[in-house]
Formats: C-alpha cells, sequence, structure tokens
C-alpha cells in the first residue's frame, strides 16, 4: 500500500524531474531474541536527495529501530537496504545521527563540541574551526562559542548538538527525536531553525517523532507506522509550501494532514 501510494506523490507526478533515491529499502525487516520479537516488518520505500521525512507512531512501532538500520548501527535481518546505491554493512561517513540528549562533553566549549568530529577524523585545521564557528553562527550561537554546555540552556545545547551534526559533513542525517524533552516554546522555534538550515545545506533527512503536528510542519512526506511489528502502514504527501511559518498549523490544510495522520494511527 506504501508503493501505491508513494507513486501519487508530487514528486512522483513531476515524472523526469524526480530527484534520484538516495534510500532505498525492499522488504526491511528486523528481529530480536532469535526472531522471537519482530520489531521492524517488510519495510519499502525509498527516500529522495534532500527530502525531509517524519516518522510517526505509537512507542516501540520500530521508528527508532528503522534510524538506526539506516544509519548502519544496527544490521537488518531481512530484506535489503541501499544508500547512494551501494549496501549498508555498518557505519557510514555520509550517515549522521542526533538523539534526544545532547550529550556535549561538560568540559568542552560549545565550538570544542562542534569540533569533536572532525577531531575523530583527524581533521582539525583553520577550515575546520571557522567551519565550526559558522555553524554556531547558523544555529544562532556564534556568540555563545566559547561557553561551556552548564552555561547554555537545553534549547542551546541541542542547536550545539545539532551543529556538530553538520560539522560531520554527513549528507544524510537521522534524528531520534531531538526536540522531544524540550518545552513546547522552544521545540517550535528549533523546527523553524531545523527546517531553515537542513534546506539551507541540502541535507536528506529522516526525523522520529511522536507529535503528529511536527512531524507535519518539518516534513514532505510522514510515515505512518504500525504497532509492533513495525511496518509502514502509509505514506502521507506534505503538500505545503515552504518556507513554513509556525501560523500554517492553524490552516485547514494543516489540520487535515493532522487529521489523515491521526486517522491511520487510530485504524491500527
Amino acid at each position: 500500500m506504501a508503493e501505491a501510494i508513494l507513486d501519487t506523490s508530487r514528486e512522483a507526478r513531476a515524472g523526469s524531474s524526480r530527484p534520484a533515491a538516495v534510500i532505498r529499502a525492499r522488504g526491511l525487516s528486523k528481529t530480536f531474541g532469535g526472531g522471537r520479537i519482530v520489531a521492524l516488518k517488510e519495510a519499502d520505500f525509498e527516500v529522495r536527495r534532500g527530502e525531509f521525512i517524519s516518522l510517526v507512531g505509537p512507542s516501540g512501532c520500530g521508528k527508532s529501530t528503522l534510524l538506526r538500520i539506516v544509519a548502519g548501527l544496527l544490521d537488518h535481518s531481512g530484506g535489503t537496504l541501499e544508500l547512494h546505491g551501494s549496501p549498508v554493512t555498518g557505519p557510514r561517513n555520509d550517515v549522521a545521527m542526533m538523539f534526544q540528549k545532547p550529550t556535549l562533553l561538560p568540559w568542552r566549549t560549545a565550538v570544542e563540541n562542534v569540533l569533536l568530529p572532525a577531531e575523530i577524523a583527524g581533521k582539525v585545521g583553520p577550515a575546520e574551526r571557522k567551519r565550526a564557528l559558522d555553524l554556531l553562527g547558523m544555529t544562532g550561537l556564534r556568540e555563545f562559542a566559547f561557553s561551556f554546555p552548564s552555561q547554555l540552556s537545553g534549547g542551546m545545547q541541542q542547536r550545539v548538538a545539532l551543529a556538530r551534526l553538520l560539522q560531520t559533513g554527513a549528507d544524510l542525517l537521522m534524528l531520534d527525536e531531538p526536540f522531544g524533552a524540550l518545552d513546547e516554546f522552544t521545540r517550535e522555534h528549533l523546527n523553524v531553525e531545523l527546517a531553515r538550515i537542513t534546506q539551507e545545506v541540502g541535507a536528506t533527512v529522516l526525523f522520529v517523532t511522536h507529535n503528529i503536528g511536527e512531524a507535519i510542519f518539518l516534513a514532505d512526506r510522514v510515515f505512518v507506522m504500525t504497532p509492533r511489528p513495525g511496518q509502514i502502514a502509509k505514506i502521507i504527501d506534505v503538500p505545503l509550501p515552504r518556507p513554513r511559518d509556525p501560523s500554517i498549523q492553524v490552516t485547514p490544510e494543516f489540520n487535515a494532514l493532522v487529521a489523515q495522520v491521526r486517522s491511520t494511527l487510530g485504524g491500527h
């Protein structure tokens, strides 16, 4: 069913102008406990270059498992998965992941935390330092570059984590409920910033959330997942113009999409 819906998306109707798929999964499955627990079952999907995909579904439905498989942090038990046309066999340099907690090193300043991926890669020079400062500027934290995590609010720490994610240079970004622990106002502000930044850098994004409004606000398409065993029940196109302002969330078009996602979730 997901494939049929996929073919009705606006990109599919664009014919030859449709961007190339950078992520392609066929029958993707994951089991634990010697096959007794089916976390993900026969997921078929493609993600095109520059798309922002939101994954929504009940707790335990396999959203985070799917993200970790795409990132190469978990092996899949069945099916196939390709990134940029090559099979995923482990962690890759073109994929970066961000979690709900910022996991900043408390003894390092903001810019030093952002530089961590470059240090691990053994590539820290003037260009990398300038990029780290530029990324902090992009996330609105240039003046806090030399502040320690304890001097930053939770939202500011997540901005540092986002800048660190972008510092990797990866063009495939996996975000696992990155703003889930933040207050509603901060979360809304960071969603606007995330949409702006990922479009600016041309990243392809998979974003896990339990918040339907957040999923729709950010996404080009929403993957709605069933309870375990996790399957993609429906792929919903989000034909809302960009850039998006939070005020779009009170429009009939936005609320119709919320109702569509909610109805799909309610049917499982």
